[in-house]
């Protein structure tokens, strides 16, 4: 008999935006006639940049002739785009070398199967309210996992505690879902607690592009000590509107080094090499192109110009808030607003108010973990007009 991997028994039945999406498809069919604002799942609506699309298109023509057809490529990305990400780090102060970088079809496929190069006896440490993803793929596992809340007295930035001994750490700055963002002093907390346990942080840097304050760090790798501690992860899904497109990419430095159980000392880096080249054939050669692009000055100038259009839209939905005297955090160096369900309602309480009665669709907090209970993410992603409806139905039906 073949038996099946029974740690699923103890995953939730759907995944939340599943769930969200089951919940929204009911409501349209029996309201045909009501127009649905959805401001629930992070996904961009604004085309990709003319720069990414002209070299898209280039390189398409270049699979059409044999001179310049490409068949598989490295498993581990294009050196020409591993050269675009490392002079886009450095021109925030941050040095990777290109054999550092690894390539891959997006932030959330790496973080799941990066519980590959870890043992199952390893002891999780997950923040509380957390992006599913790094929850339900060590749930998979069946490893010991333990948290960390995520609370206003702290803004939703848990820092490191001294009596709780953890093998992996979960970071995620600026924070999804929260919004909140970690200075360079808290992330050297976590570095130097990682350190002292010959711990490794799992850090994902999807939303870095939207830090406006040069005193923030954009990489994990600002903080001195972290290339021995630290795997970082990033995606151009929100930066550069690749959500439909994806592509990402993985920072695992040379000198993150650890053991296995019977003392051998093995580097990450040729670990995560060996795992992808193993099990997975790269990212196509045409969207590679079209990353590339996302790097040159034209294409920066262009995706800068998107994100400054969904945080216009952030700074929309945190004006009406702000009137109808709401709490919230986020949507300053983020796209998202983390704000308190007002009149004491609970999370999926208030998300079956805002469809039922003002048809907009945003993500209950506490799909996010328990504390995020009593929360609610909404996202900047819409169009304008679609933002500035939703934020006036809010402002009227609260």
């Amino acid at each position: 008999m073949a038996f099946v991997n029974q740690n699923y028994c103890n995953l939730k039945e759907s995944y939340l935006f599943s769930q969200i999406a089951h919940k929204v498809a009911e409501f349209s069919a029996a309201h045909p006639e009501k127009k649905i604002i959805k401001m629930g799942i992070g996904d961009v609506t604004l085309p990709l940049a003319p720069a990414v699309i002209e070299a898209m298109q280039k390189a398409v023509a270049e699979m059409g002739v044999k001179e310049t057809f490409r068949g598989y490529g490295p498993e581990q990305g294009y050196d020409f785009l591993h050269e675009a990400i490392a002079k886009y780090y450095a021109s925030f102060g941050v040095d990777v070398a290109s054999d550092e970088i690894f390539i891959s079809d997006g932030a959330k496929s790496d973080c799941g199967n990066m519980t590959d190069l870890f043992s199952n006896d390893n002891v999780i440490l997950i923040p509380d309210p957390v992006y599913p993803v790094y929850l339900d793929t060590n749930v998979m596992c069946g490893r010991k996992i333990i948290y960390m809340q995520g609370k206003p007295e702290n803004d939703f930035l848990p820092m490191p505690d001294d009596s709780v001994k953890a093998d992996i750490i979960y970071l995620c700055s600026p924070n999804n879902p929260t919004g909140a963002v970690y200075t360079k002093e808290q992330l050297e907390k976590w570095v130097a607690y990682a350190l002292k346990n010959d711990a490794v942080i799992l850090y994902d840097a999807a939303y870095e592009s939207f830090i406006s304050d040069p005193s923030i760090p954009r990489s994990i790798f600002a903080v001195e000590g972290a290339k021995k501690c630290a795997i970082e992860l990033c995606s151009l899904s929100k930066t550069a509107g690749f959500t439909g497109t994806r592509c990402g990419y993985t920072i695992v430095p040379h000198d993150l080094v650890r053991k296995t159980k019977d003392g051998q000392e093995m580097s990450l880096n040729k670990m995560w090499l060996r795992r992808q080249t193993t099990k997975f054939n790269g990212v196509p050669y045409i969207i590679q192109r079209g990353a590339e692009a996302v790097f040159s000055p034209e294409g920066q100038k262009q995706c800068r110009e998107m994100l400054s259009f969904y945080k216009e839209n952030a700074r929309i939905m945190a004006e009406a808030l702000t009137k109808k005297g709401i709490k919230f955090y986020g949507g300053t160096h983020s796209p998202y607003i983390w704000m308190q369900c007002p009149n004491g309602m609970g999370s999926w309480e208030f998300f079956d108010y805002l469809l039922e009665k003002l048809a907009v669709v945003g993500t209950p907090g506490a799909g996010f973990g328990s504390m995020g209970e009593g929360y609610f993410r909404l996202t900047a992603f819409g169009s304008r007009e679609n933002t500035i409806e939703a934020m006036e139905r809010i402002e009227k039906g609260l």
